[in-house]
């Protein structure tokens, strides 16, 4: 793998930690984003950590060239100290980058060991994935969906979609968003796995990016069609009885909090075949026992399918305990959840 990484000493330390584990070698490490094209462009590594701030290219225009002429996975690392660098990590996704991370601090510090272990997982797992050649493109305003393929018709009037990611997510949320209509006649509640400090900028990124108003979920809030809330760092989001958002800091569920798995379980519970729910790409199996309650419940439910997932691993186990009425590539969530949403439609199409 290659580390691009400007300041010596951090470079020197990720290094290091990485090739603390056997099952990672460093075959590059340079201190500027052109370093990081010339380097991929000769050397083909599997993986890159990229940071963003960076002399002659920054990490963003790094990481757009290499998507551009080279694509591999990159994970893009930061330290999450300013505020403007969250726009720049999730124009870097949006660019092609396949997760970020926060930065590990020294050894010494108490997040260390858990920043560190999860730098080392998400590198192994993204060394992994396939990518694919992003084309040359102005940054444009999205267009919503116009028209909508046939689904299955509804069985009842859905009052709330929810949707659950992890790895790979925050991209594909975007480009779900950015098609649906400002109109859309529900709320979406969403459970996103983040580290801690980069929800607010991909809450003003889907904002930005989407038709839709994008807000960070809060206690009592009735939901209403066209937002879109997303839960809170460290809390459990849900529907409470009277369909107004619930936040608690009850244990982590499949080692997560915010978890998809106490979402679901509360729209399963309050809204039965009046909710749909979503599991996009992800690590692990959170919210895939609790779709399958959904759907046991009489409610629609799609899986994101192999092909267009960064990792399977939600959705997959979805799949596996058959709790998904429909398995679709990223591309055709949006189109679906308008045609069920607005329940026009009478064919299923997956």
């Amino acid at each position: 793998m290659l580390v691009a990484e400007d300041f010596a000493v951090t470079r020197m330390f990720l290094v290091h930690l990485l090739e603390s584990d056997p099952q990672i070698r460093v075959v590059g490490a340079v201190g500027d984003g052109q370093a990081a094209v010339d380097f991929v462009l000769k050397n083909q590594p599997d993986v890159v950590l990229m940071d963003l701030y960076m002399p002659r290219l920054d990490g963003f225009e790094a990481t757009r060239q290499i998507m551009e002429t080279q694509p591999l996975p990159i994970v893009i690392c930061s330290a999450v100290a300013d505020p403007k660098d969250l726009d720049i990590i999730f124009r870097s996704l949006e660019a092609g980058a396949v997760a970020c991370i926060e930065k590990p601090v020294g050894s010494g510090h108490v997040q260390f060991e858990t920043n560190a272990a999860n730098l080392l997982q998400t590198v192994k797992l993204m060394s992994e994935v396939k990518v694919v050649r992003r084309l040359k493109r102005s940054r444009q305003a999205p267009a919503p969906a116009t028209r909508a393929a046939p689904w299955q018709r509804a069985p009842a009037e859905i009052k709330l979609v929810g949707i659950g990611t992890s790895t790979g997510g925050p991209p594909v949320l975007q480009s779900v968003l950015a098609a649906l209509p400002r109109d859309f006649p529900a709320p979406v509640l969403i459970v996103q796995h983040i580290a801690r400090g980069f929800l607010t900028g991909m809450a003003e990124w889907l904002r930005q990016t989407s038709g839709l108003q994008v807000h960070i979920g809060a206690y009592g809030t009735q939901p209403l069609p066209g937002h879109v809330y997303l839960a809170p760092d460290d809390f459990h989001m849900g529907i409470g009885k009277s369909g107004q958002i619930i936040l608690t800091r009850e244990e982590p569920e499949n080692g997560m909090r915010p978890a998809v798995s106490f979402l679901f379980r509360s729209l399963a519970k309050t809204y039965g075949p009046n909710a749909l729910g979503v599991l996009l790409t992800g690590m692990g199996k959170d919210g895939a026992a609790e779709l399958k309650l959904m759907r046991d419940k009489g409610a629609i439910t799609i899986a994101q399918d192999s092909e267009s997932s960064i990792v399977h691993g939600m959705a997959g186990e979805a799949i596996a305990l058959e709790g998904v009425t429909h398995v679709l590539p990223a591309d055709k969530i949006a189109a679906a959840l308008v045609s069920l949403v607005n329940n026009k439609s009478d064919k299923v199409r997956n």
